[in-house]
């Protein structure tokens, strides 16, 4: 059988904030390899750098050593930091949508910052798969929380990314929502053959990936 492909390669990663009694290590030396198709999940207390650790793997913050890299077709494996929004998509906590644009335009939004045109009906078939197919012209205010959520998966698949990075994507949701939203990712992740790299508290939906991590003390170890 062929080597299963490498999406997302981070090596050493370390960082450090200043704080009063000097700098504060949050990450330290952190190594992650994620291949096509699979689920990985990260927990970890508040604070530990759940949030940190997955802004350098998607290229929105600087690492202070080591690097992070991942899959852009046709190219192979990029530095993230010199390659943001082209192969990975977000996933965040609180949506992150425009409040001022319809579902439909914010999905469009990102194909626009990312530098490539996006058909119409490319952005309406997304938001059909996640179910919100008489939603497009909703506003975010118009929408539940899960149906922004919904948004914001759309949003994140409409430039084909080789991995979605979910930070806490049903921290906002009631109980059975968030499940849905769980649901919906890893149906992702089946159908498409897109990586998803979580980030999460719950135990539950952590264990419904395929592979486990904890960060503690700026080290990630296997669940």
């Amino acid at each position: 059988m062929p080597e299963p492909t490498i999406v997302l390669s981070a090596q050493g990663l370390q960082k450090s904030f200043a704080s009063p009694a000097g700098p504060l290590a949050v990450l330290r030396s952190v190594d992650l390899v994620v291949h096509a198709g699979e689920s990985v999940s990260i927990r970890g207390s508040s604070g530990s750098g759940k949030t940190t650790l997955l802004q350098l793997l998607g290229g929105l913050d600087v690492a202070d050593a080591g690097e992070a890299n991942f899959l852009l077709p046709g190219r192979g494996l990029v530095p993230a930091r010199k390659n943001l929004g082209k192969g990975v998509g977000f996933v965040f906590q609180n949506y992150q949508l425009m409040p001022e644009l319809n579902a439909l335009e914010n999905v469009l939004l990102a194909a626009q910052v990312a530098g490539r045109p996006a058909a119409a009906a490319e952005a309406q078939a997304l938001l059909e798969s996640v179910g919100l197919g008489s939603r497009l012209r909703h506003l975010p205010a118009q929408l539940s929380g899960g149906e922004c959520q919904r948004v914001a998966i759309a949003r994140a698949l409409i430039n084909r990314p080789s991995v979605l990075l979910a930070d806490e994507p049903t921290g906002n949701l009631d109980e059975a929502t968030g499940a849905e939203v769980m649901r919906l990712l890893l149906e992702v992740v089946a159908q498409r053959g897109t990586a998803l790299v979580l980030v999460t508290h719950s135990r539950e939906f952590a264990a419904r990936t395929d592979r486990q991590w904890v960060l503690s003390n700026g080290v990630l170890s296997p669940a």
